[in-house]
């Protein structure tokens, strides 16, 4: 790299990271800045996202080139998750969108991307931002357009450190990071400080918020869905799957849950009644009540088409249910089940009823959970149909709802796995290096 290369950090989101050899070691997520008291702010590293979903710190030190949509680093990658130390300030994550103010006294704005400069000496310094005014100014002749974008020097503002209290927008974070799954983005939104945490929930629409949620800890949930307004808290609650509001809404104080159930749509909030009715460690507790439910006429191409909704999780898109009328839980007697890959078998006009598994075993809703998952694993399924004494469908479990119980309450949090390090990384007789205390950069 020349000293002279500057990188708007914005661009960087997601950008593949390969090691000197070509091999991809995973991909940007954010940049690391530390804000100084005098002198410009300094860019010390790289927040990567390597296989397995885990965020490794990766000092700029260790990058050759960042150029044409890539950065490439010295091929020593220390494996060790990333946790943000006080001193450090994530610019994607906590810089977009924070409010400054011109030190000519030409008005406020928002700053949009921010640009890192290589220094002679090495260094990378946050040189210019990319601000949109947020009013109007007098600079030259005339007035300037409410709105107008403008690369400043990052001495021609105030206010990158935050003001306590200010609120900040969360668009453009979130577009960075569009590209993220659910469960990616809840890491992201996971590792933010309350506060921001709290405005990057907010912006989320409530199909996405409520995905990701499923996707958080519990005291993250509890933490952000207590954040929102009830109104919105409650619309968030229909979106999310029944099984996983009503475990959210065990964990709120008993007000509050009873609450946001009247405020919920009717028909969202019986389901959501129907399964506080059972314990959380119990098949009813653990039941998802929206399964893809058929009846025995259906045709196979109409029983494709809905396993096909992009919406429906895999596990429960392994199978559909056939009963008698009704289809809405609880339902008419159960038949069996149709599993997917027999589905794709047989000749699209045929009934569902006529490729019926029968011999699959349904399971009662006060069930334990060590039930649940030996019927699971005997018979290799991803879910299991939960029936009532008269054999009519309650519900349905997924093998991953069942994973989310036995885990450690905290394993989102954790990262315990075995890591494999690449030869070329470790010389005979040494092991990983651990990330110390000392300042970074």
């Amino acid at each position: 790299m020349s000293a002279a290369t500057t990188v708007f950090v914005a661009r960087l989101a997601g950008t593949s990271v390969f090691d000197p050899i070509g091999d991809q070691v995973g991909r940007v997520r954010d940049v690391v800045v530390l804000l100084r008291p005098k002198g410009l702010p300094r860019a010390v590293g790289l927040v990567v996202e390597v296989p397995g979903r885990r965020r490794v710190f990766l000092p700029l030190t260790r990058v050759t080139s960042i150029d044409s949509g890539q950065v490439i680093s010295t091929g020593l990658v220390n494996m060790r998750r990333f946790e943000q130390r006080a001193m450090e300030t994530l610019a994607l994550s906590e810089l977009l969108e924070r409010s400054v103010e011109f030190v000519d006294g030409s008005g406020t704005g928002t700053i949009e991307d921010l640009a890192i400069e290589r220094q002679r000496t090495g260094d990378w310094l946050v040189a210019k931002l990319y601000v949109r005014r947020t009013g109007e100014h007098k600079g030259t002749l005339r007035l300037r357009r409410r709105g107008d974008a403008v690369v400043v020097d990052t001495g021609a503002v105030t206010g990158l450190a935050g003001r306590t209290g200010a609120a900040q927008g969360a668009a453009m974070l979130l577009a960075a990071y569009d590209d993220l799954k659910p469960a990616d983005l809840a890491d992201v939104i996971h590792d933010l400080g309350d506060t921001r945490r709290l405005e990057v929930a907010g912006a989320l629409d409530n199909e996405r918020l409520a995905d990701v949620l499923e996707e958080l800890p519990e005291d993250d949930q509890v933490a952000i869905l207590s954040g929102l307004d009830t109104g919105r808290a409650a619309d968030v609650l229909e979106a999310m799957q029944p099984d996983d509001a009503a475990d959210l809404l065990h964990e709120l104080p008993e007000a509050q849950a009873a609450q946001l159930l009247e405020l919920m749509e009717p028909d969202e909030a019986r389901d959501v009644r129907r399964l506080l009715a059972y314990a959380e460690d119990t098949a009813g507790g653990l039941m998802t009540t929206e399964p893809v439910v058929l009846g025995p006429e259906t045709t196979i191409a109409t029983a494709l088409a809905q396993i096909r909704r992009k919406d429906l999780a895999p596990a429960l898109a392994s199978m559909v249910f056939v009963v008698r009328p009704p289809l809405e839980t609880p339902t008419g007697r159960f038949l069996g089940v149709a599993h997917f890959q027999r589905l794709l078998r047989e000749p699209p006009h045929a009934a569902v009823g006529s490729v019926l598994d029968t011999d699959v075993e349904g399971i009662a809703p006060d069930a334990p959970l060590g039930r649940v998952t030996r019927i699971l694993a005997t018979y290799d399924l991803l879910c299991v149909p939960v029936l009532d004494s008269e054999k009519r469908l309650l519900g349905a479990i997924s093998v991953d709802d069942v994973l989310d119980h036995m885990l450690p309450e905290d394993w989102r949090e954790t990262d315990d796995l075995e890591v494999e390090h690449r030869p070329e990384d470790l010389s005979p007789g040494t092991t990983p290096r651990a990330r110390t205390e000392a300042p970074r950069g």
